[in-house]
């Protein structure tokens, strides 16, 4: 089948694990033998020269100040798009030459390339004003796979919309998204889409009770991880003297979280925990700050400048690559999360052979399942206790790191790619 998928998180400079979940379902696809394209939204006008086109694509888009006049510009286009009064906005093809070096985010193999201007960002004005959906075309296309709640389909195509979770509606105080919004699109998405897929057995019970979607109509396929590829070759001794030089500290001499400095994180409760677990291991926290981190931020940087012993260190956002040796080199990855419709940090951990304490809400047990410790995240205590349990104990950190290669192996790229060649065979 030739299959469209949508480029809207895979584009971003810092990834994402709904970017991770489009590379790795391009990745599988591909393998599966389906004719892959790939979908941009580049605010920049197609050009005549080629390169050029490619170009952008590399640069990704440039900031907007003042006035967004070039989101504005199209705006009609797009309203006639969503209302059917002019044909589907064409998507144009950027031929892929090798000349212009991708950055690594964006490669995904034996992929066609394609680019609909502004697509993302007029697509969501239009929806917001109009409640319509933009339509979008590529010739032949048999599957438009939609990998986040988008307001755009592909008519002549079979469309097919990933709603990874429900937490702005579950847990509305923990994001930034306007709720009445995002709730019209979820239910539309609901009432219109041919299939929807989503990433847990959590999220799918939370889309069929709060939207009202049949249960026929909504597959659980999970997900996978690409982060042992960002590992690559690199051995043990390699990943001891990154550790060393970076922090200061041996392999396996310190606790690691990883993930976006926002609400649902819970990174204010695990920090208090970790203070008062009197650990001597460090607390590395590896994550840009998100929506609603003012509190989260001040207090980072008011610890990080108490300690004296540089037991907190926050690094901020950190390369693939990066991240995974830290992964590696942890004693113990803490991920107490609100919610999670999937939790893929705790499943990069396990494959990476680092033992996991998460929380024992949402997704995050079918993640783990027997494989780390599981409490509850509003509990400081609880979360302290089991930093404490594994800080001294290196034959229960050994089962949890053997037991995760095992539960990490359910998610793993075969076992994904069966579960998608099962579902593209009932959707052909």
């Amino acid at each position: 089948m030739r299959i469209a998928i949508d480029a809207f998180n895979i584009a971003l400079p810092h990834g994402t694990g709904v970017a991770t979940y489009g590379r790795s379902l391009a990745r599988a696809a591909g393998e599966l033998g389906h004719d892959i394209q790939v979908l941009f939204g580049s605010r920049r006008a197609h050009s005549r020269v080629s390169l050029l086109n490619e170009i952008a694509l590399a640069e990704g888009d440039p900031e907007i100040k003042g006035k967004r006049a070039s989101q504005l510009s199209s705006a009609a286009a797009f309203l006639q798009a969503a209302q059917g009064t002019v044909r589907p906005l064409k998507a144009r093809s950027v031929p892929v030459s090798g000349q212009v070096l991708l950055p690594q985010r964006l490669q995904v193999e034996a992929a066609q390339y394609w680019n609909a201007q502004n697509l993302y960002n007029g697509s969501d004005q239009v929806f917001r004003a109009t409640n319509a959906f933009t339509s979008v075309a590529i010739e032949g296309v048999d599957i438009a796979h939609w990998t986040y709640p988008l307001p755009i389909r592909m008519p002549g195509a079979r469309n097919v919309y990933t709603l990874h979770d429900l937490v702005p509606l579950r847990l509305p105080y923990t994001t930034a998204d306007r709720k009445r919004a995002y709730y019209r699109l979820c239910r539309k998405i609901a009432d219109q889409a041919d299939h929807i897929l989503t990433v847990s057995e959590a999220s799918r019970r939370d889309i069929v009770e709060i939207l009202g979607v049949g249960e026929d109509r909504i597959t659980n396929l999970y997900q996978a991880s690409d982060i042992g590829a960002a590992l690559g070759a690199v051995d043990e001794a390699f990943i001891t003297r990154y550790v060393e030089g970076l922090l200061g500290v041996g392999l396996r001499e310190y606790f690691l979280f990883f993930g976006a400095i926002e609400p649902k994180k819970n990174v204010a409760r695990l920090v208090e925990a970790y203070l008062a677990s009197s650990v001597s291991s460090p607390l590395v926290i590896v994550g840009g700050p998100g929506w609603g981190s003012e509190q989260d931020v001040k207090l980072l940087k008011s610890l990080a400048g108490l300690d004296g012993r540089k037991r907190i260190v926050w690094l901020g956002y950190l390369p693939r690559d990066m991240l995974a040796m830290l992964i590696a080199g942890a004693k113990a990855t803490v991920f107490p999360s609100l919610y999670e419709g999937f939790g893929l940090p705790a499943l990069e951990s396990m494959a990476l052979g680092t033992p996991v304490i998460t929380s024992n809400v949402s997704s995050l047990p079918e993640v783990v399942g027997d494989a780390g410790l599981l409490v509850d995240p509003y509990d400081v205590r609880a979360i302290a206790q089991a930093i404490i349990a594994l800080d001294g104990d290196e034959g229960a950190r050994g089962e949890l790191a053997r037991n995760g290669l095992v539960q990490a192996a359910r998610f793993d790229r075969a076992a994904y790619a069966e579960r998608l060649a099962g579902f593209y065979a009932k959707m052909a």
